[in-house]
Parts: C-alpha cells; sequence; structure tokens
C-alpha cells in the first residue's frame, strides 16, 4: 500500500493497539507510526448549554418584525440586492 491511512485508536497494552474502525483491506506487513491526540472533552448536553449562554437583548416585537419583513420578501421579485 503506497498511500499512508490514518486511524484513531488507544493502545490496550505496551504491545496492542485497539483501531477505532476496522481496516480490512490492509493485509500486508506494515509500518506503525504513533503519536498522541488530545482527549476530547465531554460533550455537554445542548440543553445545559442554551441554558448557559446569556440571554439576548431583542424584544419580541423586534424578532417579530424582522420575520414578517423576511416572510414578506419572500412574494417580491428579487432585484440583486441583498
Amino acid at each position: 500500500m503506497e498511500d499512508a491511512v490514518i486511524v484513531r485508536g488507544r493502545m490496550t497494552d505496551a504491545r496492542h493497539i485497539e483501531l477505532d474502525e476496522p481496516l480490512e483491506e490492509v493485509l500486508d506487513p506494515v509500518e506503525v507510526v504513533l503519536r498522541s491526540v488530545p482527549v476530547p472533552e465531554e460533550s455537554e448536553d445542548i440543553v445545559d448549554f442554551l441554558a448557559r449562554i446569556p440571554a439576548g437583548t431583542r424584544s419580541k416585537e423586534d424578532i417579530d418584525r424582522q420575520i414578517r419583513g423576511e416572510r414578506d420578501s419572500w412574494d417580491r421579485p428579487w432585484d440583486g440586492r441583498p
């Protein structure tokens, strides 16, 4: 195989690597180069994330006005302006 294949995995002991995905097409002898990668932080639940962000400053009326304007523009022919 001429091209390198990058597959993540983890060392299970001093002589064994557990790959995160199979490499069934690789049956020839291989050369292994190891590089440590940062461990991703646990993902945060979306509800917790939304609860953490600050509330917006726009009023309901302002948002409704913008939505109404967007919807009204759907019926107008496009004139090339944003």
